[in-house]
């Protein structure tokens, strides 16, 4: 969600501040703000919309302290007031802030029954004023004591006009990094935001304050007391993100996968033992042995993949599996017995969500493995183990490329259980074959584009649809339709085929079109079946199969052929197939693709 970024330095930090927010933008954001040192004093601007309409305002302002922000509505409309920076009604503290103060309304009453001001409906503002009415010539102490009285999650990075060479940061539930350059110091709610100016950086951990300086930064824990913190290295230099020849982000990464799976697979594979070996996996074969039980937590389409390794781990490896949402496992006061191995999935790394769920089954003894798509994240730092996706940066909100990359990996951990358990090395050399053809799949059914686009302009003026898988195909069929709801803005609804005559067939007639994913050969005859009740309804029916299932010309509208793979390989070819059509729907609908209304690419308040 929000983005944050600061500068202090010798360097103009207005500029860099509003490049830095660039880089942010792929979070999702209605309004910017800059807030910086000017004459011992606070210049602070807002504008809702793009950076672009900040950027124009703040043309020739300069300032060597700055931080910025990038804001996701959720206290307060989207306007002008309510985006951050947010001052004290004395106008000498400025802070901007990610996440939520959840008891920001009591503090507001208290701070207003001392006389205080509020001039917007935002719980940001609280911190502001807060910070002001503590504050006696100590900038440092008044924001942690300020910070003891915070409900919530939170990073904040805080400017005072009396100490213009100064800021001060803090995190709680939310990512903050501090970059450390030559005599200059920056700050981001994203490390790869940081890439272009230094790789060094520090990672603020929960209740740790920072006092930043150009030359210098001192961290303090809870207690007040100070510590000293390592400094990390940035590992990979993101590059310059761009479109290239693609109209958008979106596309550019579906069009990325063929590669995003060689880099999943790459040296992952142990050929000669039809096995696999993770180096950032740090359990012995021995101590996988022991696991009796697995668990994967995950949010959205993270939840998507865990839902096909369930099948997988079940299927292949023969292991008793759970997947829950985090943000209803965080309050179930879960059940974690012995033997359990916890897998949490974030693209980002910093889902609040998962975070948390995680916290609390490291807090019951599990052994937590992330699947994520970002060093230096909070997920990759709280787990115990951490196998990466490679995708590389996704810019677009919704999750293409991270997707099959996470599917990827959960094949390749549900290959190395299944060979230590019971499956013999030719089945093993087998499997790793049909893997090794996705990349070349990918790029066939990308090659098909057209096509897809064709069926998708037929169908983009629809607003309900549904989607029917069976098996491996129903959580695909979950996904697909959450791709269509995110950036073409229509109601999709994706459903296990056998449960259509549980109700949902209600729904179905000539104006709600029903896609089916016919990927999952145990239970074709089946789904068959259901599609004919379907029909028989008036339905229309777009069916996406391989070159082998002839039947279902006789009964689909329309039919998108993809090659042939394995069942529990075909989530991954399939779901490539929904993407393109999702975005062709999207193209034709005029629809904000890559930032779609209302969402965000990193969902870091609960």
């Amino acid at each position: 969600m929000c983005g944050i970024y600061g500068y202090i330095g010798p360097r103009n930090g207005v500029k860099i501040a509003i490049d830095g927010l660039k880089r942010l933008e792929y979070r999702g954001y209605d309004s910017a703000g800059i807030g910086c040192i000017v004459d011992n004093g606070i210049d602070c601007v807002k504008e809702v919309g793009k950076i672009g309409v900040l950027e124009a305002v703040v043309d020739g302002l300069t300032s060597h302290a700055v931080i910025a922000h990038t804001r996701w509505a959720t206290h307060g409309k989207v306007t002008r007031e309510n985006a951050h920076p947010h001052l004290d009604e004395t106008g000498a503290v400025a802070v901007v802030h990610n996440g939520i103060i959840e008891n920001y309304t009591e503090l507001r009453n208290k701070l207003k029954e001392e006389g205080v001001h509020f001039h917007t409906e935002t719980d940001t503002e609280v911190i502001a004023q807060l910070i002001a009415r503590i504050y006696e010539g100590n900038f440092l102490r008044a924001v942690q004591q300020a910070v003891l009285l915070l409900h919530g999650s939170y990073a904040i990075a805080v400017l005072h006009k009396n100490h213009p060479d100064q800021i001060v940061t803090a995190a709680a539930g939310c990512p903050l990094v501090i970059g450390v350059g030559a005599h200059e110091t920056f700050l981001s709610s994203d490390p790869n935001a940081l890439a272009h100016h230094t790789r060094e950086v520090i990672y603020l951990e929960d209740g740790e304050v920072a006092l930043i300086k150009a030359d210098e930064t001192q961290v303090f824990d809870a207690t007040q007391a100070q510590i000293s913190k390592k400094t990390d290295a940035l590992l990979h230099d993101i590059g310059t993100v761009s479109k290239g020849d693609f109209q958008h982000f979106t596309l550019k990464e579906i069009f990325e996968q063929a590669q995003t799976v060689k880099n999943a697979l790459f040296s992952r594979a142990s050929e000669e033992y039809g096995t696999v070996a993770f180096e950032e996996l740090h359990l012995t074969a021995n101590e996988l042995l022991t696991i009796k039980r697995v668990l994967i937590i995950a949010c959205g389409t993270s939840w998507h993949a865990g839902y096909v390794a369930k099948y997988l781990l079940e299927d292949v490896a023969r292991i008793p599996t759970d997947v829950e949402i985090s943000s209803e496992f965080r309050y179930k006061n879960p059940i974690v017995e012995g033997g359990t191995l916890v897998i949490a999935i974030s693209q980002s790394g910093e889902t609040a969500d998962t975070i948390a769920a995680v916290r609390e089954v490291k807090a019951k003894g599990a052994y937590v493995v992330a699947l994520c798509n970002v060093q230096g994240s909070t997920l990759a730092r709280e787990a115990a183990s951490c196998l990466f996706l490679r995708a590389g940066p996704e810019i677009g909100v919704c999750s293409t490329k991270a997707f099959t990359s996470q599917l990827v990996v959960l094949t390749l951990f549900t290959l190395l259980m299944a060979r230590l358990r019971h499956m013999s090395k030719n089945e093993g050399h087998s499997f790793l074959h049909a893997m090794h053809e996705l990349p070349d799949q990918i790029d066939e059914i990308l090659g098909h584009a057209d096509a897809i686009h064709t069926i998708a302009k037929k169908y983009s003026q629809y607003n309900d649809f549904f989607f029917l898988g069976r098996r491996y195909m129903y959580p695909t069929s979950l996904e697909g339709a959450l791709k269509l709801k995110e950036i073409a803005y229509v109601n999709a609804n994706g459903y296990p085929a056998g449960e259509l005559k549980h109700g949902p067939i209600a729904l179905i007639n000539e104006t709600c079109p029903t896609i089916a994913l016919a990927g999952d050969k145990v239970t074709y005859d089946k789904l068959l079946s259901n599609l004919m009740e379907v029909k028989a309804r008036h339905g229309k029916i777009i069916a996406i199969t391989d070159a082998g299932h002839g039947a279902l010309k006789d009964i689909a509208d329309d039919i998108i052929v993809i090659p042939k793979t394995l069942d529990e390989l075909a989530p991954i070819t399939y779901s490539v197939a929904c993407q393109l059509f999702a975005y062709f729907v999207a193209l034709e609908r005029g629809a904000e693709i890559d930032k779609p209304r209302n969402l965000a690419k990193s969902v870091t308040v609960e």
